[in-house]
C-alpha cells in the first residue's frame, strides 16, 4: 500500500525515539510517514553532538534537510538550510555533528539502511547528486512554474526535479495575509513540513510550526489563510498539476473523475485507450470482411467514434 493521508500532524507534540540501526546510532528520530510495504520513509532526525558516521553509502535514494545545527560531511559543513540529494549507491564521506543537529532524512526507495564502504556502487547515478543552501541559493518564483497557477503571495524555489518522473523537491512560503479562496488537489501524492509559521485549511485546520502532512492524489485541501507568514519544505512524487473548484464536498473519487474529463477533452484517444479492457491483450489484425470490423475499437477510435 501507498502511505496514508497523514494530515495535519504536528510532531513537536511526540518524543524522539533511539536510533538502533547500524551507522545510524548516536542519533533519534521521529517517523512522520511510512510506507509499510516499501519502508520508504520521511523523519524528522536529532543528531547528538560528537555524532561521528564512517563513509558509507545506502541502497535507497536519500533526500536531507537541516533544519537547524551543522553537519560536517567529508570537508563540507552542512549549515541550516542546506538540502542534499544522494543517489541510491552513492558513498559519502565521514560524517562528523559536533554540537548537535536536526534535519528531515528521507529515504525514498526503502527502510532506513547504511553500509559502510569508502566508494559508490558501480550501479550508482553519482551523476546525480545534489548539494545546495536552499536558503541562499535558487532563486524564488511567484507563480508561473506551474500552471494554473496558486494565487499571488505564495513563492517557491525548485531544489531538484526528478528527470524521469517529475517530482519536485521544493521550499515554498506564504507571504504574510495570504489567502486563496479555492481548493485544490492533483494527479500526484504531496508533502510537507512547516519550516516556520502558521497556515491554516478549511477542511484541516491551523498547520503550524513542525507541523506535517502527506497527502495521496485527489484530496481536496483549500481554501487557504496565512496570517503572518509560512516557510516549508515540500515534495511530490510525480507531475505537480493544479487543479481548482469550489465544491468542499467533493471527494477523491469525484476529483479523480474531473481529471479524467480533462483528459478526454484535451487527449480523447488517449482517454479511450486508457479505458478500454483490451489494450494490453495480443491483438491480430482485422479484416475489413468480417462484419464486427467496424466494431473493432481500435478501428473506431481512428475514426474518432
Amino acid at each position: 500500500m501507498a502511505r496514508p493521508h497523514i494530515e495535519p500532524y504536528v510532531e513537536l507534540n511526540d518524543p524522539y525515539r533511539r536510533f538502533d540501526i547500524a551507522g545510524f546510532k548516536g542519533s533519534h528520530y521521529k517517523v512522520l510517514s511510512l510506507d509499510t510495504d516499501t519502508g520508504a520513509c520521511t523523519l524528522k532526525v536529532r543528531f547528538d553532538g560528537g555524532y561521528r558516521r564512517k563513509p558509507g553509502l545506502s541502497y535507497s535514494d536519500v533526500e536531507i534537510f537541516v533544519l537547524n545545527g551543522e553537519i560536517r560531511v567529508g570537508d563540507e559543513r552542512w549549515g541550516e538550510g542546506h538540502y542534499a540529494y544522494v543517489p541510491a549507491g552513492k558513498a559519502l564521506p565521514a560524517l562528523h555533528v559536533p554540537q548537535g543537529a536536526e534535519a528531515l532524512v528521507m529515504f525514498n526507495d526503502s527502510e532506513p539502511n547504511f553500509e559502510e564502504s569508502g566508494e559508490s556502487h558501480g550501479l550508482a547515478l553519482v551523476e546525480g547528486y545534489v548539494a545546495v543552501n536552499a536558503y541562499a541559493g535558487p532563486a524564488w518564483y511567484g507563480g508561473g512554474r506551474v500552471q494554473p497557477s496558486v494565487a499571488t503571495g505564495c513563492m517557491s524555489k525548485v531544489l531538484r526535479r526528478d528527470p524521469l518522473t517529475e517530482a519536485y523537491t521544493f521550499l515554498y512560503c506564504m507571504t504574510p495575509r495570504f489567502a486563496q479562496d479555492n481548493i485544490s488537489y492533483h494527479d500526484c501524492a504531496e508533502e510537507s513540513y512547516h519550516i516556520w509559521g502558521t497556515s491554516w485549511m478549511m477542511q484541516f485546520g491551523e498547520l503550524p510550526t513542525g507541523g506535517y502532512f502527506w497527502r495521496p492524489p485527489y484530496i481536496d485541501h483549500g481554501s487557504f489563510r496565512c496570517k503572518y507568514g509560512t516557510l516549508a519544505l515540500g515534495r511530490t512524487d510525480s507531475k505537480l498539476h493544479n487543479y481548482f473548484h469550489y465544491n468542499p464536498w467533493s471527494n477523491p473519487g469525484d476529483n479523480l473523475r474531473r481529471a479524467a474529463a480533462q483528459v478526454y477533452r484535451q487527449r480523447p484517444l488517449l482517454h479511450q485507450w486508457q479505458a478500454s479492457d483490451g489494450h494490453n491483450h495480443p491483438h491480430g489484425p482485422p479484416d475489413f470482411q468480417e462484419p464486427d470490423y467496424h466494431e473493432d475499437f481500435h478501428v473506431r477510435a481512428l475514426h474518432g467514434h
